[in-house]
C-alpha cells in the first residue's frame, strides 16, 4: 500500500488530521487513529484520570478561541477506543464544520444556543454495523450503547485537553439527521470548546444514594 492510497482511504471529505504517519504499516490496523493517540501533545495534558473525571463540567458558555486541530484529532481517536459489543463499533461521527448547518442544529436542539460552539460532534448509532445473529431491536441496543460510550470517552478526552463540553441529549432526531444529511439516528450531540469561564467541582450524591449493594 502506497502513501497515495493510504491518504485515499482514511481522510474523510472535508476533514485532514494535523499530522499523519509518514510510512505506513499494513499489519497495523486503524494506522491513523493509532498514530494520533501516540503522538506527542504541543502542550501539557492532563493525565490524572480521576482529576479529569472531578474537573469535568457541562458548559454553557464557549470562548470564540478556535480548537486546534490537533485537539480534535485526539477527541475523536479517543472515540474510536471506546469499547464496543463484539468489537463492531456501531456508531458514526458527524464531524459538523459549516456555520450555518450549526445554526440549524439550534432548533433541532430544542433552541439549545449552546450547540452553535466551536466544535460540534454528532454521534450516531449504525446497528448494520453490528454483525451479530440477533433480533433487530438487540443490535439496535448494542449501538445505542457503542455510540454512548465512544461520546463520553471524547468527553473525557476534551476535559484532559484543557477544553469543556456539553453533551446534548434533548434534540429532535428526524431534524438533526436532516441537518446533517444522513439516515443514522443521532444519539447525542457533544459540544466542544475552551470555557468562557472555568467551573469548580461540585458535591455529587451521597454513597448510599449511589450505590445498592445485592447480597
Amino acid at each position: 500500500m502506497d502513501s497515495e492510497n493510504f491518504e485515499e482511504k482514511i481522510y474523510p471529505l472535508g476533514y485532514e488530521p494535523q499530522t499523519t504517519p509518514e510510512k505506513t504499516d499494513p499489519n497495523v490496523r486503524n494506522q491513523l487513529l493509532d498514530f494520533i493517540l501516540h503522538s506527542g501533545p504541543s502542550e501539557v495534558v492532563d493525565t490524572d484520570l480521576f482529576a479529569v473525571m472531578a474537573k469535568r463540567r457541562s458548559t454553557r458558555k464557549f470562548s470564540t478561541k478556535p480548537v486546534e486541530t490537533e485537539k480534535i484529532d485526539k477527541i475523536i481517536a479517543a472515540a474510536d477506543t471506546a469499547p464496543t459489543a463484539g468489537n463492531y463499533q456501531g456508531f458514526e461521527i458527524f464531524y459538523v464544520k459549516n456555520p450555518e448547518k450549526k445554526k440549524q442544529l439550534i432548533p433541532a436542539c430544542n433552541n439549545q444556543p449552546y450547540v452553535n460552539s466551536p466544535v460540534v460532534l454528532v454521534f450516531c448509532k449504525n446497528p448494520t454495523r453490528v454483525k451479530f445473529d440477533f433480533p433487530e431491536y438487540v443490535l439496535k441496543k448494542f449501538a445505542i450503547q457503542d455510540a454512548t460510550l465512544a461520546a463520553g470517552y471524547s468527553q473525557l478526552a476534551a476535559q484532559a485537553l484543557g477544553l469543556s463540553s456539553i453533551w446534548i441529549g434533548m434534540f429532535d432526531e428526524q431534524k438533526v439527521m436532516d441537518v446533517i444529511e444522513t439516515d443514522l439516528i443521532p444519539s447525542s450531540v457533544l459540544c466542544i470548546g475552551y470555557p468562557e469561564q472555568t467551573k469548580f467541582p461540585k458535591p455529587r450524591r451521597n454513597l448510599k444514594d449511589l450505590v445498592h449493594v445485592v447480597w
